[in-house]
């Protein structure tokens, strides 16, 4: 039975996932990531389609952006791999579902997945129900960050390797966290060891961003007030890569929506395209 304690994935979590199922099922083949896992892992009712929030036509951007990042990170993780990098650090994993996806990374990878007690036991739990099971390659790091625990020392009591480089990833926080948060985790980050990579994601001033999707922007900005868990940090992408730069980064790119575009969407007949000026990603080099 699955503790009291044990809670299901927040709503933005299960929002990724059901989307990437979405792209899937909405958008034209071939996809740009093939993943329902997360889809499998919430099992939410029939209806789930009719959401006002999985809408195929006002979500197509934002989808388009979701499977971009995540098809970009995947890409990024195996071709450092190929240069003998052999952690991979997901913070604030949610429903990630790399491990269960690339089986065959197993012999030459550890993912160590960081995120909250309670959806992190729930996430076990189902993984373990639907015959997924948790393989000796995928170690789920605990953290209580209101009880100010340190996800750093966490990842060391879990067999993290502070020696070797890593790939760490945080896609879809940095606006939730203030300047100072952020600045703490580059400077986290980059005091590991030399050839490691951040990929993050940032979200640009919402005045900036496409036409069309402005009012979705604004429309999460004022969803995400209402809930307690305000947008507080935009950067532009001249920013974003100064402040990594100034927390201990010795590289730092910015990856444009346009760049995703002709990388993933370039021989597309439906015109699906990530929104430019949205959330874009920061990679990082120590």
């Amino acid at each position: 039975m699955t503790d009291s304690k044990d809670v299901a994935p927040d709503s933005t979590a299960a929002r990724v996932a059901l989307w990437r199922a979405l792209h899937l099922e909405a958008d034209a083949s071939p996809p740009v990531l093939t993943d329902d896992v997360g889809l499998k892992l919430l099992e939410p009712p029939d209806d789930w389609r009719e959401r006002g929030d999985m809408n195929p036509v006002f979500t197509r951007p934002f989808r388009a952006s979701i499977v971009a990042r995540a098809r970009f990170i995947e890409d990024l993780v195996i071709e450092q791999m190929r240069h003998g990098v052999t952690q991979y650090v997901i913070l604030g994993a949610g429903l990630d579902s790399f491990a269960q996806r690339h089986p065959e990374l197993a012999t030459s990878l550890t993912i160590f997945e960081v995120d909250r007690p309670g959806p992190q036991r729930w996430k076990h739990d189902r993984l373990i129900a639907l015959g997924y099971g948790v393989q000796d390659w995928l170690h789920f790091v605990p953290v209580d960050f209101e009880a100010g625990q340190s996800w750093r020392d966490a990842l060391m009591q879990h067999g993290f390797d502070a020696g070797k480089p890593a790939v760490f990833v945080s896609t879809g926080v940095s606006m939730y966290l203030t300047r100072e948060a952020n600045a703490s985790t580059l400077r986290e980050v980059s005091s590991f060891a030399p050839g490691s990579t951040l990929a993050m994601t940032f979200l640009l001033p919402l005045e900036m961003a496409d036409p069309e999707v402005r009012p979705g922007l604004e429309m999460a900005e004022k969803g995400a007030r209402a809930s307690g868990t305000p947008f507080i940090s935009f950067f532009t992408p001249h920013d974003m890569m100064a402040f990594a730069r100034e927390n201990g980064f010795r590289q730092a790119k910015h990856v444009s929506a346009d760049a995703l575009t002709e990388r993933y969407f370039a021989n597309r007949d439906d015109g699906l395209r990530p929104p430019a000026n949205a959330e874009e990603l920061l990679i990082a080099t120590t």
